[in-house]
């Protein structure tokens, strides 16, 4: 028994050590666009796979990825923060395709790579559907940090990453299908697959949905930000595991989940200086989690494998990257037809090349069990494929971003945005300074204070008319800030009253009211 735990003792330490060794190298690669400037050139989270790929080279192995520390660990916090930060009124826009490209997309993509690999580079056709689901998964965290940093819309922003949320769990469950093919405890037939997919996706959405209305309403409660912010996470990581428990897709119900709480559960029980909280709270984490995944995929990296299996990743990388493009430009243009509403050939030629993998795929991969005879070649074909996407599309898309013209007015919009802020801020100091008592401090110089204070507002006031006269494509901005920050006081005041029991907690439809008008 001392013995037994003695070794636990062991194991827990030797654990915490690799953690913290991980945690270390990770945050020292976040400080390196800081110290050297040429650096800022490459997204964080590529700049980790290099990183990763360096320790690769010599041979120092931080931490053996597994498919559970990437799926029950590392995923269910990623899905929940993108979920918690995407506008349901920008997601109801594009729903169709974006549904189509988490849909048939995913068929698309496997059904390529498996035909590509089994007619081109002699792969049995089990394999190669293997290695088609596992890397029918996107994970575009690279490119909307990209696209975050240089402002492009919205639109393009919500298309990539409501496809990727979605997808994940297709891909999952299409793996999870074809994964009994090699074991032969496979049911094949369209209509078994078809009742596996609706069971899977509707206990998803069921589990998800359930937890994310029961804890919006819990919330109304009471108003204790840390509990609140304690629940999101219980949430997380409990609606991902209990709807795996039940046979479901726990990617889909931790994102129904995380969009009930961002866009339901944080107006009607959630004060704005706890919103604001959460919000802080998961961006650091999914920041933390990001460190960890992108340093270890270039870290588990066997070059002498990838070597030996060359042409079989070449092959599946044209594969891939050719069904992408059949799948987002005919998908598109089918959705065009439905719903009248046209995704721009750049944004589309944007979706096409920015269609990365990542820790998803590698996980779907590690999880081919070992009595499969050719696990070794999908687990290097999948990681090759993965530091393709990671380092040449990835490193490529802020320049493509240039090429197509897609940058527009958004260092405008950052410059606007930081007068505004930086103007706000002030008349809230002069405010201060109006309307408080200040014992001990001489009148005269409170009074120049606020001279300053009022000169530098004149000064703002002046840049930003000069702004809009220089720029009047700005103006359309403007105007839809301007009516975000009504939406938000308004929905803060329904919230309020909601709260404070003067209004019936059975009446979201005024809050429904103001999502509308947000249209």
């Amino acid at each position: 028994m001392v013995i037994e735990s003695t070794m636990g003792e062991e194991a827990i330490a030797s654990n915490l050590k690799q953690f913290l060794l991980v945690l270390s190298v990770s945050l020292g690669v976040a400080t390196l666009p800081q110290i050297f400037s040429w650096f800022r050139q490459i997204p964080y989270t590529l700049l980790l796979v290099i990183v990763g790929l360096g320790l690769a080279v010599v041979d120092v192995r931080l931490v053996t990825l597994s498919p559970a520390l990437i799926l029950f660990i590392f995923l269910p916090p990623l899905l929940f923060e993108a979920a918690w930060n995407l506008k349901w009124s920008d997601l109801k826009q594009d729903f169709l395709p974006i549904c189509l490209y988490a849909v048939l997309g995913v068929v698309i993509s496997i059904a390529g790579v498996a035909i590509g690999l089994n007619q081109l580079a002699g792969i049995s056709l089990t394999t190669a559907l293997l290695i088609g689901a596992s890397l029918s998964a996107t994970d575009p965290v690279s490119v909307t940090a990209v696209f975050r940093e240089l402002g492009v819309g919205t639109r393009l922003v919500t298309l990539m990453e409501g496809e990727s949320l979605f997808n994940d769990g297709m891909a999952v469950v299409a793996f999870g299908l074809l994964v009994a093919l090699p074991l032969g405890n496979a049911e094949l037939g369209l209509q078994p697959i078809l009742l596996e997919l609706l069971q899977v996706v509707g206990i998803g959405l069921a589990v998800g949905g359930v937890i994310g209305f029961g804890i919006s309403y819990l919330t109304q409660r009471f108003d204790l930000p840390m509990v609140e912010q304690s629940l999101t996470l219980v949430s997380a990581y409990g609606t991902y595991l209990i709807t795996e428990d039940l046979g479901g897709s726990g990617v889909i119900g931790v994102v129904t989940t995380g969009l009930i709480l961002g866009n339901f559960g944080s107006r009607i029980g959630m004060n704005p200086r706890t919103r604001i909280i959460v919000s802080e709270f998961w961006e650091f984490l999914a920041f933390f989690v990001n460190s960890i995944v992108f340093l270890l995929i270039g870290d588990q990296i066997r070059f002498a494998s990838l070597q030996a299996n060359i042409p079989i990743i070449a092959v599946t990388v044209t594969a891939m990257i050719l069904m992408r493009f059949v799948a987002i430009y005919i998908l598109s243009y089918i959705s065009k037809i439905v719903t009248k509403s046209d995704i721009s050939l750049p944004d589309q030629t944007l979706l096409w090349w920015g269609g990365l993998r990542g820790s998803v795929s590698i996980a779907l991969a590690l999880s081919v069990p070992t009595i499969v005879g050719e696990r070794e070649t999908i687990i290097a074909t999948v990681f090759g494929v993965v530091l393709f996407t990671l380092l040449v599309q990835g490193l490529t898309i802020k320049p493509l971003l240039q090429k197509l013209n897609l940058l527009g007015d958004a260092p405008l919009r950052e410059q606007y945005l930081e007068m505004v802020a930086r103007n706000i801020a002030l008349e809230r100091v002069l405010q201060y300074l109006q309307t408080e008592q200040h014992p001990g401090v001489e009148t005269e110089f409170i009074r120049y204070q606020e001279k300053l204070i009022q000169g530098e507002m004149a000064q703002i006031h002046t840049k930003l008319d000069k702004l809009q006269d220089e720029y009047p494509n700005i103006q359309n901005f403007i105007t839809e800030q301007f009516q975000e920050r009504l939406l938000a006081i308004e929905a803060d005041t329904y919230a309020e009253f909601v709260k404070s029991g003067q209004l019936n907690q059975e009446l979201p439809s005024l809050l429904e009211n103001v999502l509308h008008h947000e249209q």
